[in-house]
Order: C-alpha cells, then sequence, then structure tokens
C-alpha cells in the first residue's frame, strides 16, 4: 500500500507532463516514461512535509543525446541572490536556480552529483532560510531503470 500511494504522488509531481509508464518504484525513488516526448526519469519526494512540495529527477532524452540530467524542484523560490547547495553525502556542489527551479552548472558537474548519489544515503538542497531532504534509497536502481526504459523504447 505503501509503494502504491508512493508511486501515485510521485506520478503527480512529473509536471507538466504525466508519465506514462511506470517503469518501477524502488524504495524511496520512481521511474518512468514519458512516451509523448520520448523521455525517462528517476524521481523522488522531499522528505519534509513542512515546506512546499519539492522533488529531484534524474532525467534522460535520448533523441537529444541526454543522460541523467539532474533537476531540482525546490519547496521554495530560491532568492534571485540567494546560492543554491546541494550535500550528497560528504560531497557538496553549487547550483544554478532560477525560481524554484536548480541544476548543475555544467555537464562535468551534473555527472559528479550522479555519482555521488549512487553512493550516498542522503541529500539535502540548501537555500538561505530552507533546506530540502531526500533519501537516497533505491536511486542508483531508479536512474538505471530510466535509462534501460528509454534505451527499449528507442
Amino acid at each position: 500500500m505503501r509503494k502504491l500511494a508512493l508511486l501515485l504522488a510521485l506520478g503527480a509531481l512529473a509536471t507538466p507532463a504525466i508519465a506514462k509508464d511506470s517503469l518501477g518504484v524502488y524504495s524511496d525513488w520512481a521511474a518512468f516514461r514519458d512516451g509523448d516526448v520520448a523521455n525517462c526519469y528517476a524521481i523522488a519526494k522531499a522528505t519534509n512535509r513542512e515546506l512546499g512540495v519539492a522533488y529531484a529527477t534524474v532525467a534522460s532524452w535520448p533523441k537529444r543525446g541526454i543522460r541523467n540530467q539532474v533537476h531540482i524542484r525546490l519547496s521554495r523560490e530560491a532568492p534571485s541572490s540567494g546560492r543554491v547547495r546541494v550535500r550528497v553525502g560528504r560531497t557538496g556542489f553549487n547550483l544554478i536556480a532560477q525560481g524554484r527551479n536548480a541544476w548543475a552548472e555544467d555537464r562535468q558537474m551534473n555527472a559528479a552529483i550522479v555519482a555521488a548519489l549512487r553512493s550516498a544515503n542522503s541529500m539535502q538542497v540548501r537555500v538561505r532560510g530552507f533546506t530540502d531532504r531526500y533519501n537516497l534509497a533505491g536511486v542508483a536502481t531508479a536512474m538505471d531503470a530510466a535509462v534501460i526504459g528509454c534505451s527499449q523504447a528507442s
């Protein structure tokens, strides 16, 4: 029952597109394939419920040559002068933010974040005034399922 509720909640978070195919729920993460735009993604909701809805995705768009791109939807809007810092395990990165969205500065940083996700237990996204927290149980399997799901759809 918990997994079904998580699956439904995570599916609802995948805005603006609605996922077409579930690729599985892996502990705190789930994977989906959206055939209309030919993308697949792993997604998790932040664990801190007192803030607004926040989630993290790791997405692939095979037709665009994009694999495992990290995107963070913040629980609140980042101040224009505010710094967004993600800490994955013991490794930290400064992200580029616009409104409630944050991304890695470049492909190298993105790859480093994905590598850190595979070996850490938790992730915190800090912005002046608030922190969004994530459990990383299942993230590696969900990312792999998303990549495989899109490779099978191509």
